[in-house]
């Protein structure tokens, strides 16, 4: 009986003493530096946009009571020409503000889990990044010129804060080497095939060169794992941890991707070179002449070279050298014309030969640049036809 008696007065003091002690946010007013800022980091989407995850920043006034979500990655399709200025990189995307309770309810309803990291900051600290939001929100500021790799939602919620602390961040190993863009983007959408098959086949050889540190951050994700180790080192040589405390602020579940077109981009470059050499076979078997056949690979190919040339004057810096353009020429589109003419004809053309020529050069490329998956393949369906093309037949 005393037995129980002790540990129910042990118990009782212990349930006082939890009661009496303030939470961590009264005890911030109580401090008088009510106001709280983290990095938040969401998990990837299934659209294509959303596929490598997203930054904002959340500010957190208790003794006011605001709690809003700033974000840096608005934008709308309804814009005119949005795809094309897209591709141009000449997308303007626009800095929000929203209450918290909107965004923790957009990213729980798609089933994104969102991590936040509370920053380890002074009140100076506080005070000079809330006004250079503050200043970053006026409506001639607020929007800015959109680029993938080296200003984007997540960057520019990294230099905000970074900026405006009181000493050096020091990030632990930041003086490794670090994967291309392409491969670090690549780690993010292995799961979507044709979105990394666009990506490749519009990234150029830039994409395939190491990346500096800073460059690395430029993923959500990648940028969480350079706050969580992170030292701030101010002029009087003290030291302390970026991140005050992190944790996960919207739980979620991996979003079920919606199913897309069931073959792969390489399944698709076989199943082009199977027909190309059955129909070469049967063309050679038959004697015949499939010039409607050449006329065809002639146009997807120039159409496609269109692209790639309209992407060297794209404001993109990874998009304007890619060697891919050696095999998608847009110079077939040029040439079109007379070499139906002679194929109809049953005559021999110089085109052919310049054709292998540009195929060698593109195997050649290969060593520098990394192509969209299925292009080798591509380029055998290619070189068959145009060998085809170099041997003549005895026609009936």
């Amino acid at each position: 009986m005393k037995h129980f008696i002790a540990i129910f007065v042990v118990l009782f003091l212990f349930q006082v003493s939890v009661l009496a002690s303030p939470s961590m946010e009264q005890k911030r007013v109580m401090d008088g530096d009510s106001v709280s800022i983290s990095l938040l980091t969401c998990a990837p989407g299934t659209q294509v946009y959303s596929l490598y995850g997203h930054t904002a920043i959340r500010y957190t006034d208790y003794k006011n009571n605001i709690d809003v979500a700033i974000n840096y990655g608005l934008f709308s399709f309804k814009k005119s020409f949005f795809v094309l200025r897209f591709i141009f990189g000449l997308t303007d995307y626009e800095m929000g503000i929203m209450p918290f309770n909107a965004f923790y309810e957009e990213y729980m309803s798609e089933g994104r889990s969102v991590e936040q990291q509370e920053l380890n900051l002074t009140a100076a600290e506080k005070k000079a990044i809330v006004a250079a939001i503050n200043t970053n929100y006026l409506p001639e500021n607020r929007v800015y010129r959109y680029n993938y790799f080296y200003d984007n939602c997540t960057t520019r919620a990294r230099d905000i804060l970074v900026s405006h602390i009181n000493g050096k961040v020091c990030y632990s190993a930041s003086d490794c080497l670090y994967p291309s863009f392409r491969q670090l983007i690549h780690s993010f959408n292995e799961d979507s095939p044709w979105a990394r098959f666009g990506n490749d086949l519009l990234l150029g050889v830039k994409a395939d060169c190491k990346t500096t540190f800073s460059d690395y951050q430029f993923l959500p994700y990648n940028l969480y794992k350079s706050f969580s180790n992170a030292k701030v080192l101010d002029a009087q040589g003290h030291e302390r941890a970026l991140v005050q405390r992190q944790f996960e602020v919207v739980g979620g579940t991996a979003p079920q991707s919606e199913p897309g077109f069931p073959l792969r981009p390489q399944t698709c470059a076989w199943l082009l070179l199977a027909v190309i050499v059955l129909l070469t076979g049967i063309e050679w078997l038959l004697k015949s002449n499939f010039w409607l056949l050449d006329t065809f690979l002639l146009l997807v190919v120039g159409a496609a070279g269109l692209v790639l040339l309209a992407m060297l004057f794209s404001e993109h810096p990874t998009t304007s050298t890619n060697l891919q353009i050696l095999l998608l020429n847009p110079l077939a589109l040029a040439f079109i014309w007379s070499v139906t003419s002679k194929m109809m004809k049953q005559m021999e053309d110089r085109f052919w030969l310049y054709a292998v020529l540009f195929i060698m050069l593109f195997i050649v490329g290969g060593m520098f640049q990394t192509y969209a998956e299925g292009m080798y393949i591509v380029v055998l369906s290619l070189l068959v036809r145009c060998v085809r093309r170099l041997i003549p037949l005895k026609y009936k």
